[in-house]
């Protein structure tokens, strides 16, 4: 049970630094906040709902493991080197992708939303 805990209160650590200095992470933040009230009204089912919102929270945890990945290649080294700017570029990449995921996952329910049918 102890390791629960203090696994939970390395989680609020993380949290709060990242709330208070990284922007991407402040933004995704905003974006799930919008996206909350959203979504309830753009789904069609509560299964659409739980897309919706999980495709965002997708979005914040891929943030978050490109976050840590650029820490730990900066603890490193904040000097040139191929190998890290190619982990830190996938790192970024990996975000992307889920940004359009999210995207494609929002579209699609604003389609059924319009058309009135699952499409």
């Amino acid at each position: 049970m102890q390791r629960l805990i203090d696994a939970f209160i390395n989680s609020v650590r993380a949290f709060r630094r990242l709330a208070a200095t990284e922007t991407a992470f402040q933004q995704e933040l905003m974006l799930l906040a919008l996206a909350l009230p959203a979504g309830w009204f753009i789904s069609v089912s509560w299964r659409g709902y739980a897309l919706l919102i999980g495709a965002v929270l997708l979005l914040i945890v891929v943030e978050v493991i490109n976050t840590g990945l650029e820490a730990a290649c900066d603890a490193i080294s904040r000097e040139f080197h191929i190998d890290i700017q190619l982990a830190k570029d996938c790192g970024s990449l990996a975000v992307l992708l889920s940004i359009l995921i999210a995207a494609g996952v929002w579209v699609i329910a604003v389609i059924e939303r319009i058309a009135g049918a699952p499409i």
